[in-house]
């Protein structure tokens, strides 16, 4: 039998890639061999989070010290310590017997029977305990499996094709879009969760904000030696990969393509603009909507629940409540349904902010009070999550989202979602300026000639706010917005230049040359040529000249009506 080196790896010492012990070099290729064809759970399954495989726990100094126990003939034993009957502990390295790699000179640990036990005892940790750990409460209360899982049922309901792979353990490449809080990254750990239930999938999350392009090779390479050792398949969950450049990201491309990974990315950003096409004919779009109240709402009794908080009716108050013994225990702790439902509302379908909000209040209202009662009411979530911000982001797609959804509402006569979208973007922190000029192009493209005064309108407001700014220039913004939505439409110079540009594009060989009689003639040469021969100086008229100013080629068409087919 080989021996088994416990000690860390000398370095005369060879480790095992499949288990990372030591061995001699001598005895390495035998236990690779046996190492290899024994049962998948001989492969450590402890590559949670793209970790190298843990060696089994030794005793160290640390350690507390041994407790000499008597045996049956009442000889004591030193150096073991047993925590419970039927549990058996050996000597440093932690080999059990009958492993085929343990040296049968360790096992001194003498039969459980054998042994006197030292009693312990846990306490239970109560639930409220949640609202002083380090974690945010969205980290804590997670949900590990779909049936805790809300608000996504076009993704992950029943007799969905998500749900059918993951019950046949199959799961395809994907990429997770959607806003931030709506459930990206529980997904991802939820199908990791599911997929290693039969130890053959190995988890590795990264996170393109700090994450290399080394850190992706590395774990790459990791892959291919779990998939030709261990048989194990690796699920690379990528948090905010749109963070990773084009040629970053080019990196997954043949480990994708041929298998080694299954890659899991969630964004923020629309896929379409911010990865690769390569990669995203490699993976499955899935899209993640943002979070409704009931979905919220659901969330959020799971969290009062999992905490030990009560939920007062709508038709309960505090004052009828029994006041608790004040004996000095933790304080009852009640929550107003009315405070659910505001912090539902005003977390803007985002989980993650719904949920720390609920702790902060609770935090806020707990940490102070007195053992007894405590009620947390609506005004004091609303202290704890208050809403700073809007889904907006200058330079993504809600930016082209809400200027589109403003130009359209303008367009339609409609002032109040004018004014709404206009809100939308000012207050998510949009550059008025920017707006003001969309606002000029609209006067023009979509008002014109209809009200000529619109125009001018728009440009004054925008050199208004170009002189006072935000906040002051928002009522300038909402005054021409609404102006202009008021205003008759009429597009027909927009047609009529557009059918110009169609024209010009379509033109089937040279264009046309400038008639001679519309020439400047500055020089006599020019004269001589027969610059500006012919023309007749309008001025000069009673009424508009007849004559040709359109190429010869061109005469009679009429842009206002004329269509690229002709």
């Amino acid at each position: 039998m080989e021996d088994e080196v416990t000690a860390p790896p000398l370095p005369e010492s060879v480790q095992c890639p499949v288990c990372s012990k030591g061995f001699k070099p001598s005895k390495i290729n035998a236990h690779l061999d046996r190492c290899l064809q024994d049962d998948v759970d001989r492969c450590p399954s402890t590559m949670d989070e793209g970790r190298p495989p843990l060696k089994k726990p030794r005793v160290t100094t640390a350690s507390p010290p041994p407790v000499p126990v008597s045996t049956a003939n009442g000889t004591p034993t030193r150096g073991l310590r047993a925590v419970s009957k039927g549990v058996k502990r050996t000597a440093p390295g932690d080999i059990e017997p009958g492993q085929p790699d343990a040296d049968p000179t360790m096992l001194t640990s003498p039969p459980s029977s054998q042994l006197t036990l030292v009693k312990t005892s846990t306490e239970a940790v109560p639930s409220r305990t949640f609202l002083n750990t380090d974690k945010p409460l969205a980290e804590t209360l997670r949900p590990k499996t779909l049936e805790e899982y809300f608000g996504q049922n076009k993704v992950v309901g029943e007799h969905t094709l998500l749900r059918s792979l993951l019950e046949s353990q199959d799961i395809p490449s994907l990429i997770l879009w959607g806003p931030p809080g709506c459930g990206k990254t529980t997904l991802a750990h939820i199908i990791a969760s599911k997929s290693k239930q039969k130890g053959t999938v190995r988890f590795v999350k990264l996170s393109a904000t700090s994450a290399s392009t080394s850190d992706v090779r590395e774990v790459i390479k990791q892959a291919q030696n779990e998939l030709r050792l261990c048989k194990r398949r690796t699920i690379m969950f990528i948090d905010e990969i749109h963070r990773f450049n084009k040629s970053q990201q080019d990196t997954f491309l043949p480990h994708v393509e041929c298998g080694t990974v299954t890659l899991i990315g969630a964004t923020t950003e629309n896929p379409s603009f911010q990865v690769n096409s390569a990669l995203l004919s490699r993976c499955r779009v899935l899209v993640l909507e943002k979070l409704s109240v009931e979905a919220m709402g659901s969330i959020l009794q799971r969290a009062v629940v999992s905490l030990g908080v009560h939920v007062l009716g709508d038709g309960e108050q505090a004052g009828d409540l029994e006041e608790p013994p004040d004996d000095g225990a933790q304080p009852q702790v009640y929550i107003e349904q009315r405070a659910l439902d505001t912090v539902a509302h005003l977390c803007d379908g985002d989980a993650r902010a719904g949920l720390n909000g609920l702790q902060m209040a609770l935090q806020a209202r707990v940490g102070g009070a007195p053992s007894g009662r405590v009620v947390v009411q609506e005004k004091h979530v609303k202290e704890g999550l208050q809403r700073s911000h809007i889904l907006y982001d200058k330079a993504g797609e809600e930016h082209f989202n809400c200027i589109s959804a403003l130009h359209k509402s303008m367009r339609g006569s409609h002032e109040n979602a004018s004014l709404y979208w206009l809100a939308r973007m000012l207050e998510g922190g949009e550059d008025p300026l920017y707006v003001a000029r969309r606002l000029v192009r609209f006067a023009s493209e979509d008002v014109g000639l209809a009200d000529p005064l619109a125009l001018p309108q728009a440009v004054s407001a925008y050199q208004a706010c170009h002189f006072i700014g935000m906040p002051e220039c928002e009522v300038i913004l909402a005054q021409c917005a609404v102006y202009l939505a008021r205003a008759p439409k009429s597009v027909e110079v927009y047609k009529a230049y557009s059918n110009v540009k169609a024209s010009l594009r379509t033109h089937k060989g040279p264009l046309p040359s400038v008639p001679l009689h519309l020439r400047n003639a500055s020089t006599k040469l020019m004269r001589e040529l027969g610059y500006a021969k012919g023309y007749k100086y309008n001025p000069a008229f009673s009424s508009p000249a007849e004559q040709e100013y359109l190429p010869e080629e061109l005469r009679g068409v009429d842009f206002f009506t004329w269509t690229p087919s002709e």
